[in-house]
């Protein structure tokens, strides 16, 4: 298979499957921020009541979808097979330089402890190692976050180093774990 620059629009993950994100998923994405926001308040700056909203979503989807094209990140929503309700959002971020890709995501409260997010990032890290020139892929989440933290010590991320960084929403702590995984590592 040859490498390729961009992920692919759609990928299958164990029981789940991920989608690219469109402007007509604002309905969805601001239903699934909206059951789960005291969670994801603790963790995310951006997680507040515009965001429960389908308005704000389709203003920030109409911005933020074409990232994709300009190669800034590739989101997706995470939806099980036969089924339209979004799960969560899952992505690959280009911000730690031309070699590497982040990985965040968020799932809605009422799915987790199920395995969805952990077969999500472990699809999706396979996807971005096989990129042409990606050669590691990191997860950051704060210290206290000891959910998000579970996903890649499960997957065999390595713990790199915990940096000193502001704290952005109530749950923080200010110390940012980040979590690496390399094609020389174990497979998800």
């Amino acid at each position: 298979m040859a490498e390729q620059r961009r992920p692919p629009e759609h990928v299958e993950a164990h029981g789940f499957y991920l989608r690219r994100h469109r402007v007509d998923d604002a309905a969805g994405i601001a239903a699934a921020v909206a059951e789960s926001l005291p969670e994801l308040r603790a963790w995310l700056p951006w997680a507040d009541s515009p965001a429960t909203q389908p308005g704000a979503q389709r203003r920030r989807l109409e911005e933020a979808v074409p990232h994709w094209e300009r190669d800034v990140e590739y989101v997706y929503i995470l939806l099980r097979p036969g089924e339209d309700r979004i799960l969560g959002c899952i992505g690959l971020h280009r911000r730690l330089g031309p070699s590497a890709l982040e990985v965040g995501y968020w799932l809605r409260t009422d799915e987790t402890g199920r395995g969805a997010m952990t077969e999500a990032v472990r699809a999706l890290a396979e996807v971005a190692l096989a990129l042409e020139g990606i050669d590691r892929v990191e997860i950051h989440c704060d210290e206290a976050n000891q959910k998000s933290a579970a996903i890649p010590r499960r997957l065999g991320f390595s713990l790199a180093r915990t940096e000193d960084l502001e704290v952005k929403a109530q749950g923080e702590v200010g110390r940012s774990m980040v979590w690496v995984l390399e094609p020389t590592a174990e497979a998800p």
